[in-house]
């Protein structure tokens, strides 16, 4: 097992490489070929060390993009995403790389090349992705998967390993009920992992134990109680490790630090967004002659009400009998126009004044009403955990889940992000909110049978 995924390591590795190494090649090709007689002219001339300086930096920024976004996840992501992740990575580095040769050249220059090329970075990386997928799947079939569960039904986690079957493939299911002496002797007969649902941390344990000390891989969903003590300090007693969990989920630096990048951010922002907000809130008056803006009272830091500023996407009659409820997936409230701008996220644009009074922040967990926050609180306690650092306009849960993930699995990520906090995270999330926008999943409503409040999964935690 353990040469299998070294093959798969390196075979990835050997891949990355190779389409790293075309898209810095297009890149030499204008270069060479067009930008550097360019600015030749102009008497700017540079010597053999030079040159390999502007090809590594536009190889390093690729290679951070790429990895930022994903581009370079053969095997793990599907292959459009890994390909919308290339179409983002190319689309930062190219700009960049534009405007530092502007700088070199001392004024702006002839974009079409690098248009051209980008092309062609285009096209070959749709070839490459779909070769080197095409390659990855014929060596590495799906992982054979062993799946224990306890008493909760199985149907929702079966479903999301089914979207990925080129990767996953459940051979088996097995409850706690068959005992552990059976659920020890199927363990042992060589599966690719095991996963372990739903089961009672005492019990789950042993299994962690017995499969960890045996070298058998492991997919176990967290409770709340793992993702809080994952973000713990480790900390030393003389010979006695310790870990500690700090009572403020961010230090006074981090929040000063935090706070200067919402007001810079936020009002450079207003600036480049004023002339989509003006459009949207005229398009949004003439459709019906409603009011444009939306306001919502909304819970930040400590449970503190605040009103967010939304442009408005439903009818206003939407919640005519006062009753608060989650946009349903295919809403007929939700107006054309309004579908468009949830679509791309203008709807959230006017949230920038919000940031800028200090009522939210760029990232975080996003702010929940009052009387839904009251509702999950009635089934599950720990979604006041929340509520640790200021809401949001985006947040970790909006990255690595979708609108419709359950309130759940939405605190679990929103915990990740409280207790991992660190400046650097905000900036990867901010960069990587971009990628959200062009995911149609990210907006779709709640469907009408999903679970919003996870009564038993809360239950089990506190035992």
């Amino acid at each position: 097992m353990n040469d299998r995924e070294t093959a798969k390591r390196l075979l990835i590795l050997l891949i990355s490489a190779v389409g790293m190494i075309a898209m810095v090649g297009f890149y030499a090709w204008k270069w060479f070929g067009f930008y550097y007689p360019y600015i030749l002219i102009y008497d700017i001339k540079l010597y053999f060390n030079g040159h390999i300086l502007i090809l590594l930096i536009y190889a390093v920024l690729l290679f951070l993009f790429s990895n930022l976004y994903g581009g370079l996840r053969i095997g793990y992501l599907k292959p459009m995403e890994t390909f919308l992740s290339q179409i983002f990575s190319l689309i930062c580095v190219n700009v960049m790389s534009y405007f530092q040769l502007a700088l070199i050249h001392g004024w702006l220059i002839p974009a079409a090349p690098f248009l051209e090329m980008m092309g062609l970075q285009l096209v070959w990386s749709a070839v490459w992705i779909f070769l080197a997928n095409r390659v990855y799947r014929r060596i590495f079939p799906p992982r054979r998967l062993l799946l224990i569960h306890g008493e909760r039904s199985i149907d929702d986690i079966l479903h999301k390993f089914a979207s990925r079957k080129d990767k996953y493939d459940i051979v088996k299911c097995m409850g706690l009920e068959e005992g552990a002496e059976a659920l020890f002797n199927e363990m042992e007969k060589g599966y690719g992992g095991v996963v372990l649902w739903d089961i009672p941390t005492a019990v789950r344990n042993k299994l962690l134990k017995y499969c960890y000390s045996r070298s058998i891989r492991i997919y176990l969903m967290p409770k709340i109680p793992d993702v809080i003590i994952k973000g713990s300090e480790q900390l030393h007693l003389f010979d006695t490790p310790i870990l500690l969990t700090r009572e403020n989920a961010l230090t006074v630096e981090q929040r000063i630090v935090k706070r200067c990048i919402d007001i810079v951010c936020s009002l450079i922002l207003l600036v480049i967004a004023s002339p989509f907000m003006l459009v949207t809130a005229i398009a949004i008056r003439l459709y019906d002659g409603g009011p444009v803006l939306y306001k919502q009272i909304r819970c930040t830091r400590g449970g503190r009400e605040f009103a967010i500023l939304k442009f408005r996407s439903m009818r206003v009659d939407a919640e005519k009998d006062g009753v608060a409820r989650l946009a349903a997936k295919h809403d007929s409230r939700i107006t054309p126009i309004g579908r468009f701008i949830r679509a791309v996220r203008i709807d959230e644009l006017p949230q920038l004044f919000n940031i800028l009074k200090g009522e939210m922040s760029f990232i975080g967990p996003r702010p929940e009403r009052p009387e839904i926050i009251s509702q999950y609180l009635e089934e599950m306690p720990e979604f006041a955990f929340r509520t640790k650092v200021k809401a949001g306009l985006a947040g970790y849960a909006q990255v690595y889940g979708k609108y419709n993930t359950t309130p759940y699995d939405k605190l679990k990520l929103d915990l990740t992000y409280i207790e991992n906090y660190s400046v650097w995270l905000d900036i990867k999330l901010m960069l990587l909110t971009l990628k959200i926008l062009f995911r149609p999943e990210s907006t779709e409503g709640v469907d009408e049978k999903q679970i919003t409040a996870m009564k038993q999964e809360a239950q089990e935690d506190n035992k």
